[in-house]
């Protein structure tokens, strides 16, 4: 008999649970990949909305002697209505508006979130998603140069796409523990770096011959995820053990589930009714492991309803609130967010400027931020498992992060080696932060133990400390359209600015850390 190749051998070292573990890490990776794969078009195409097409062109006459060159003005070829003077502030205001409504919508999408199924909830998310994406598409399809139509667009973009973070963070939550929660999110979160660089890489594609399949491939690709979400998310792993549970039971036992409340698992049914009639008395054990078992004699023709006690509801805002670490990490993350989101819209138009390069090749460049930080949110995930401070990572990196961003606007004008050497470096110094906030601290604070075990308060959770950051990415592109009229100096200013506020904001946090004598990994608040 042939020996069985190590490779097979590898595969079937892993039992059932971490097959559905790895499957359910890459189906939420590549849900949310998709969410920032649409987000990044805007920020690759304002270098086509509003270019710099000045050219020189002879007048169409019969006889060119005597002509003289006749200049054509940028507005000749920038797409009205983004081709007058502030063309920065009406391109700012659309990031404004996007982001505005993300931060409103987000502290009302955990709470519905935890009301609703995750599976549709997403789904119906990215769904819409994509029409609003592919919406503002076809505004160059169709010849639209109304600002009120591409505000709208981006307003119920910016909506709609709050559904997607509450949900995967809570998703993932349920699937991974505590143990090495920072690598596991670490590695995780790299899909919003992943999703950034391919939209880059998309929307540069399109962007010189038609900037509007730049939004449309986008917006097709997260609806077609949206698809994909409904057939195969498993929101909780009990939601598995009940459906093998049924698939195994006996033939002439029907089960009924009713689902009646939150995500399906606040309030569990399960009904049994015996069919073969020399059958008296039955047990069944009818709750799964992870709940309270109970042994219920059933009767023949008798139908006994068990209600599960030990599923807890949905905890309030003001109680989330409550939590310790929730509003400093929240405002931390307001200003982490602003300076990532800040260089997440206008990268890609600074580098134009600076490097004097087309929308394509900045675009393209504009990834390498995005590759520093997948390093970044890694390296902050690991250090912060390994030292079990996760406060005191993130004030590190904030204090390495406020120079380097001055180094970076001194650098980038010293040519294209040393600018991608300080893109990569602040890739991971912003990001690495923000990454680790978003993920490991949210998912520690949603099961802190002041909880008792609640673990239905981790979107609520997730949406506050995002909501809340989410406030500052909108601030951000919205200043940095404003101060860039005075100069790009006055935008680096304003970043450095926000890190040193993010790092003041956890020095209560990281003393806290440093008194503490736990050995877990883990957010230092108690």
């Amino acid at each position: 008999m042939a020996p069985v190749p190590p490779g097979i051998r590898f595969l079937a070292s892993f039992n059932r649970d971490q097959w559905y573990k790895a499957f359910t890490f890459a189906l939420t990776f590549l849900l949310y990949t998709s969410f920032h794969l649409s987000r990044k078009p805007i920020s690759i195409v304002k270098s086509e909305l509003h270019k710099n097409c000045s050219h020189v062109m002879r007048a169409p006459t019969e006889s060119s002697s005597g002509q003289q060159p006749v200049l054509h003005p940028e507005l000749d070829c920038s797409w009205k209505p983004f081709d007058r003077n502030n063309y920065k502030q009406l391109l700012g205001a659309m990031d404004y508006s996007f982001l505005c409504a993300y931060a409103i919508g987000m502290y009302l999408s955990g709470i519905i979130g935890e009301r609703l199924p995750i599976r549709l909830y997403l789904t119906v998310g990215m769904l819409t998603s994509g029409l609003f994406t592919c919406l503002f598409g076809l505004g160059y399809v169709y010849d639209i140069h109304s600002l009120g139509f591409y505000v709208f667009v981006q307003v119920a973009n910016g909506l709609v796409q709050t559904t997607g973070w509450p949900s995967v963070v809570t998703c993932i939550g349920n699937w991974f523990g505590k143990g090495r929660r920072g690598l596991i999110m670490g590695l995780w979160n790299s899909h919003t770096s992943v999703g950034n660089i391919l939209g880059s890489l998309i929307a540069g594609y399109y962007v010189s011959s038609n900037w509007g399949l730049s939004f449309i491939v986008p917006g097709v690709i997260i609806a077609a995820m949206g698809v994909i979400c409904f057939l195969f998310l498993i929101e909780h792993p009990n939601d598995l053990k009940i459906a093998c549970a049924q698939s195994s039971a006996p033939s002439s036992q029907k089960v009924h589930k009713n689902w009646n409340g939150v995500n399906g698992h606040k309030d569990l049914y399960l009904q049994y009714k015996p069919g073969a009639k020399t059958q008296s008395w039955d047990t069944e054990l009818l709750l799964g492991q992870e709940s309270i078992g109970v042994c219920v004699p059933v009767q023949q023709q008798q139908v006994v309803v068990v209600k599960s006690e030990a599923e807890p509801s949905p905890i309030s805002f003001m109680r989330a609130l409550r939590i310790p670490g929730v509003v400093e990490f929240s405002l931390c993350l307001l200003f982490a967010k602003l300076v990532s989101y800040t260089f997440l819209f206008w990268l890609p138009l600074y580098i134009t400027k600076a490097a004097h390069l087309d929308a394509k090749k900045a675009g393209d460049l504009s990834t390498l931020f995005d590759v520093g930080g997948i390093v970044g949110g890694i390296l902050a995930g690991v250090i912060s498992d390994k030292m079990g401070k996760r406060a005191t990572t993130c004030a590190v990196m904030l204090l390495l992060a406020a120079p380097t961003l001055y180094g970076f606007s001194m650098i980038s004008q010293f040519g294209l080696g040393p600018t991608i050497g300080m893109l990569l470096v602040c890739g991971g110094l912003v990001n690495g932060p923000y990454a680790l906030i978003t993920t490991a601290v949210s998912a520690d604070l949603g099961t802190h133990k002041s909880l008792k075990g609640n673990a239905r308060a981790l979107s609520t959770v997730t949406a506050i400390i995002d909501g809340t950051g989410s406030v500052g990415a909108a601030v951000g592109p919205l200043l940095a359209g404003l101060l860039s009229a005075q100069g790009w100096d006055q935008v680096f200013y304003m970043l450095m600015t926000a890190d040193f506020l993010a790092l003041l904001l956890l020095l209560r946090l990281v003393m806290k850390e440093h008194c503490s004598h736990r050995k877990r990994p883990g957010v230092a608040v108690e």
